[in-house]
Order: C-alpha cells, then sequence, then structure tokens
C-alpha cells in the first residue's frame, strides 16, 4: 500500500516517512497506530495522532458528526490519556475510536471493565509498585530488560489472569534469568534476532575473563598508538645491543598489558629492520592478537546470554521454531506493552468511578450520571431519551423515574442550570460507550449511534453563523442510520421568533426520522405544541445561598417547563452593590422582576446564613 493513500499524507509527508522509516516500516507503524514511531520521523503529534485515527478506525470517526462532538472525544481522550501509566500507553488511547462493530465494543469493554476490576483489588503498596515499574520502564525507553523487568512485577502484584493472561503465561524463572542476561547486555538488542552473530553487546562486569582480555587489548592499542615513546623508554644506559633492547621491549609490554612475556615474545618478528621497526611491529601484532581474542571470548559469553535470553520456552510452552530464541523477552516486551494500555484505562476507570454501560438497540438513558469535565463535588443527574429499563432515580422531584419511550425532549430552565452540562454529558456517554469504555454514571443504557450530533451555544447573532448552522446539523440527522442530537439555545443565533419556528422544525424532523434529540432553549412558551412522542423538561433555581451564589437543582423535572427566576440574580446584584446609586439601579430592576420576590429571596438567603 502507498503512503499517500492513507488520509492526511501528502507527497511532502510521504516523502518525510520514506527517507526517516522507509516505506515498509512506516506502513507498519501507521497500521499498528504507532504514534512515537511518526513522531520520531519528525511529525507533530497531533497530526501523527489525526493521521492514525483515520487509518485504523474510518467509520468510527464518522459518528463525530460536528465540529464539537470531536471537541468532546479530543477531552475525554484526553483526560483518558492523562491517566497513563506510559507514553506508548497515551499515544493509543489517543488514537482510540469509536467502534462500529457492537461484538467489537463488547469485547473491549469486557476487557477494560476486568482491568478497572483488577486495579481496583490492589492495594495501595501493589499500585505503588506498579506505577514505579512503568515509571523505569518509560525511563528506559521501553527496553527489554525493563520490560522483562516490569513483567516480573506484574506477576509479583498478581496481574496475571483475565486481560493480563499474556503475563500470566511467562514462565516466571525464565523471566528472572531473562532479567539477570538482559542485564549482562550494553545497550538495547531485537530479541528476534537475538541469534544472529553482533546483536548482542556484552557489558563489562558480565565475565572477569571477558573484562581481563579487554583490558589487555585496550592496554595494547594504547601501546600501539605510542611506540615511540615505548622506544624511549626501554631504549637507555643499559641497553647496549639490539639483543637487549629486544628483551627490555617484551618486558616493559608484558608489565603495561598485564600479558605473558612469552605471549608478546611470540608475536614479536624475527626480521625486524631496527629497534623502532621491532617495537612498531611487535605492538601492532599484540594489539591484534589480543582484539581477536577479546572478540573470541565475547562471542562466547553472547552466546550463552542469547541462549539464556531466547532459550527459555515461547508463551505458548513450545520452543521456537526459527532457533533464533527470544521467545520470552519478544512475549514479555509485547505483555507488558498491552497491560500498560489496559491498566492505565483502568485506572482512568477507577479514579473517575466508570462503570459499564448495558449496550441496547436505541435510546440513551443514565442514573446519577457526572460530567467527566467538572472536578470536585457535583450534583448527579439522571436523564432519559428512548426507551430504557433504567431503575427509579433519587432525587428526581416530578417522577420516578425518567420517562421511557419519549424520542426528544426541550430542555429549560434557568441559566446557570446545568443544561449544556448535561447535553457535554450525555455527549460523553454516547461517545465512551461507543469506544468500549465504561461512562461517568452509576447505570446507563446507551444505544448504537451512527452519528452523534453535538452543537454547543455560539453567542455570533448573524445569518452566516445561522446557515453555517444549519448546515452542520441538518445533513446528518436527515442521512441514513441512528443519528443523537444534541443542540443548545439556537434562539442564540437569530431572533427569538424565528429561533422558535426554527426550533419546532428541528424537533419534528427529528421525530420523523427516528432520531433523538435533546434541544434546548428558553423558548418554550413559543413553541407550537410539539409532536406526541416529544416532551418539556425544565431545571429549577431554588433561591441563593448565605454566600449569595445561585441553588439549582440540577436534575430536570420531566415534564415541566423550567425557569429562569431572574429575581435570583437581582437580589444577588442588589445585595452586592457597594455604591448607593448603582444599588438603587438595581432596586428598580427589582420592581420591574418583582420586588416582593427579590425581597423574599434576600430574606431566605439572609435566614440561610444565620441557621449555618
Amino acid at each position: 500500500m502507498r503512503l499517500e493513500d492513507y488520509w492526511g499524507i501528502g507527497p511532502k509527508t510521504s516523502e518525510q516517512l520514506t527517507a526517516s522509516l522507509g516505506t515498509e516500516r512506516a506502513v507498519a507503524a501507521i497500521e499498528s497506530a504507532d504514534v512515537r514511531a511518526l513522531v520520531d520521523a519528525g511529525l507533530h503529534r497531533g497530526r501523527a495522532t489525526r493521521i492514525l485515527r483515520r487509518a485504523n478506525g474510518e467509520a468510527g470517526m464518522d459518528v463525530l458528526a460536528t465540529g464539537d462532538a470531536r471537541s468532546v472525544y479530543d477531552d475525554l481522550l484526553t483526560i483518558a490519556a492523562g491517566h497513563a501509566l506510559t507514553d506508548h500507553a497515551a499515544d493509543r488511547i489517543r488514537v482510540l475510536t469509536p467502534l462500529a462493530d457492537s461484538d467489537a465494543v463488547e469485547s473491549r469493554l469486557d476487557e477494560i471493565v476486568a482491568a478497572r476490576d483488577a486495579w481496583a483489588a490492589l492495594d495501595d503498596a501493589e499500585r505503588d509498585r506498579v506505577v514505579t515499574a512503568f515509571d523505569e520502564y518509560d525511563a528506559a525507553e521501553g527496553s527489554d530488560l525493563a520490560a522483562v523487568e516490569t513483567a516480573v512485577a506484574l506477576q509479583a502484584v498478581g496481574l496475571t489472569d483475565g486481560p493480563f493472561e499474556a503475563v500470566g503465561e511467562l514462565a516466571g524463572a525464565e523471566l528472572r534469568d531473562a532479567a539477570d542476561a538482559l542485564a549482562d547486555v550494553r545497550g538495547a538488542i531485537d530479541p528476534m534476532r537475538a541469534g544472529e552473530d553482533g546483536d548482542i553487546e556484552v557489558a563489562r562486569g558480565a565475565d572477569e575473563e571477558l573484562d581481563r582480555r579487554r583490558d589487555q587489548r585496550d592496554a595494547a592499542r594504547d601501546l600501539a598508538n605510542s611506540a615511540f615513546d615505548v622506544l624511549d623508554a626501554v631504549r637507555d644506559g643499559s641497553v647496549r645491543d639490539f639483543e637487549a633492547l629486544e628483551a627490555a621491549t617484551i618486558d616493559h609490554v608484558a608489565q603495561r598489558t598485564g600479558v605473558e612475556p612469552a605471549t608478546v615474545r611470540s608475536v614479536a618478528p624475527d626480521d625486524a629492520l631496527d629497534a623502532a621497526d621491532f617495537v612498531s611491529a611487535t605492538l601492532r601484532d599484540l594489539a591484534a592478537e589480543l582484539t581477536e581474542a577479546a572478540a573470541e571470548r565475547e562471542a562466547t559469553v553472547a552466546a550463552d546470554i542469547r541462549e539464556r535470553i531466547g532459550g527459555a520456552e515461547a508463551a505458548d510452552g513450545t520452543a521456537d521454531g526459527d532457533g533464533t530464541g527470544g521467545g520470552t523477552v519478544a512475549d514479555a516486551v509485547g505483555a507488558v506493552a498491552d497491560a500498560a494500555f489496559l491498566l492505565s484505562l483502568a485506572r482512568f476507570a477507577v479514579e473517575r468511578d466508570l462503570t459499564r454501560p448495558t449496550l441496547v438497540d436505541d435510546g440513551i438513558a443514565v442514573r446519577n450520571a457526572r460530567s467527566p469535565f467538572i472536578s470536585g463535588e457535583v450534583q448527579p443527574v439522571s436523564y432519559a431519551i428512548g426507551s430504557h429499563s433504567l431503575a427509579g432515580a433519587a432525587g428526581v422531584a416530578s417522577a420516578d423515574a425518567p420517562p421511557t419511550g419519549d424520542r426528544v425532549s426541550v430542555l429549560t430552565g434557568a441559566n446557570s442550570g446545568g443544561k449544556t452540562t448535561l447535553l457535554e454529558t450525555l455527549c460523553a456517554v454516547a461517545l465512551l460507550a461507543s469506544m468500549g469504555l465504561p461512562v461517568p454514571a452509576e447505570e446507563a443504557e446507551v444505544g448504537a449511534f451512527d452519528r452523534v450530533v453535538f452543537h454547543r451555544r455560539h453567542a455570533s447573532f448573524n445569518a452566516g453563523v445561522l446557515e453555517s448552522t444549519l448546515k452542520s446539523v441538518v445533513p446528518p440527522l436527515v442521512a441514513d442510520g441512528r443519528t443523537l442530537m444534541l443542540v443548545d439555545e439556537f434562539e442564540a443565533i437569530t431572533e427569538p421568533g424565528r429561533a422558535a419556528d426554527l426550533l419546532n422544525g428541528l424537533v419534528t424532523l427529528t421525530v420523523d426520522r427516528g432520531a433523538l434529540g435533546v434541544y434546548v432553549t428558553h423558548l418554550a412558551a413559543d413553541l407550537s405544541p410539539l409532536p406526541e412522542p416529544a416532551r418539556i423538561d425544565g431545571i429549577f433555581a431554588e433561591g441563593l445561598t448565605s454566600d449569595l451564589d445561585l441553588r439549582v437543582d440540577y436534575q430536570p423535572r420531566f415534564g415541566t417547563v423550567g425557569k429562569s427566576t431572574p429575581e435570583f440574580i437581582v437580589s444577588r446584584l442588589v445585595a452586592n452593590a457597594s455604591d448607593r446609586g448603582v444599588r438603587a439601579g438595581f432596586e428598580h430592576l427589582a420592581g420591574a422582576v418583582g420586588e416582593e420576590a427579590v425581597q423574599r429571596t434576600l430574606s431566605d438567603a439572609q435566614w440561610s446564613g444565620g441557621d449555618d
């Protein structure tokens, strides 16, 4: 396959990847979603991520039907990648895409939920040991030795079955022996080529005899590079003839290199032209012989290391068939990389308290859902569109559970009441489930959507924005398949009367197309009667706290129009005004919205403060 056949790769990028990696390796990196390889080749990480998402999940990316849906998707993966144990695991998380096949979604959920449960079962000390092992693994840039040592650490804490079965199948004794052997290797090796000569460079300390021979070789090379200094050192007043110079040279070289005099004598020339020729030839030939001796010993030691690294049985219990060895190390490298990915998502699920959704054909329903984008304590919310079977949700004022069967809801209510946050939460739940990941809710039922249309409120009032908005939300709504519409405040892009007409049209079109939709608006009173499968829900502000913050019940009340309650905002402005003239202005507004309601709000807030 040509590199330019992949989305986002043009002639210049193709040339860059080919020059850095070669075509075959570049294709392999793309097919395996190897972000690091593309980044090392010079691509920006964001661009490499986009290329790999399209290359490995083209159909899934089509689920993200709008820019706002893609923004939520990017934010979710950024949050998840923040829990990654290694850089490579973070890269793998960033290239996750919605899955087009429901079996693939269930399979990934099986893995991630099992990994989450395994991580949750570890105590703090065991978790710290795993994190430390992966920190060292990352610092060593995923070297073979670090991979083997990390596999040993995973086995020690019991991560050996279920999604970590590949780690458990690694023979412990062979792993420890491989770790000892790899510690004797200088630099990284390719375990799949460990049987080829020259692939292993033995580290100092691995073999005393090899170290001795290397020291002798290095000393002889140093002397050979300064042969005239050696000649000056042995030529003194006691050396009166050539025979005496030969003996002095042999003794001097033997002392400086630690080589037996007989060995030095055996390489000395018999036909030297003069003293200088004798010294230089002796040193040159000795260095060559010691180099060969060191190489022979290193080959012997390397063969033993290769046997210790790759001679163990492979993960399936059979010896490697090609005779090259490397099974244990190669298996450990792959198993550790996969474990890092699964455990990273497990940490994300545990720390965010995510649960497995139930996959259904149609509808989206959540019980006690929380926005993944808000930190700290938040009020959980229950909501549903379409058919569902969730149990009753605590805290719902007007019904025991979200209604079932309605295809569309129009969500109304207070400013800062969490309407947009609810849309974002539903979008996040739908996208996480589509990727086979757990969701931020106590319970959830999520349908398989071909497209998710999320549109945030855009505070621009012109024909261009209206046109671009309609062009972004209508085509995916009328396309074949199942569409989830999550649209925020259409009135922000055109005048209210016309916005109500457009919203009526969108609700009716959503019902006609068999789609699901949640539409946020302040124009509920201006809407025509909604079609039967649609309803109006409301969020209510309940007053001010003792700190004069708006107190909101974020749980929508089903079948009820919410209220913006401006008297609460005006009450806060009156209470906080320090300038007498400004306060008088706000009090005038209080008369417009209902002075009695403002005074009652202020009284309630003061009473609440006194009760604290």
